[in-house]
């Protein structure tokens, strides 16, 4: 098993130590877990498929507006305005 040494404020460490006591593992045991998890977790979103992929067959679908706002100034005279 390979040896990771990571810094760690006074109250995590605390937190950490309590955790580790209440859970009955050690604090190598408790980190592994969260990390695992952690990973785990990251994974499962990554699968996730975008919004553009959910309703891609909705984008562009709707026509008869203007081809782009900023080619027309008028569509900006009161931004910036209360």
């Amino acid at each position: 098993m390979n040896t990771l040494t990571i810094k760690i404020p006074p109250p995590l460490d605390a937190a950490l130590a309590d955790a580790s006591a209440a859970a009955q593992v050690t604090k190598s045991e408790l980190v592994r877990r969260a990390i695992s998890a952690y990973l785990a977790g990251a994974k499962a979103r990554s699968d996730q498929p975008s919004a553009l992929e959910l309703a891609g067959d909705l984008v562009g679908c709707f026509g008869g507006g203007p081809a782009d706002l900023s080619s027309n100034p008028r569509h900006l005279d009161d931004f910036g305005r209360p």
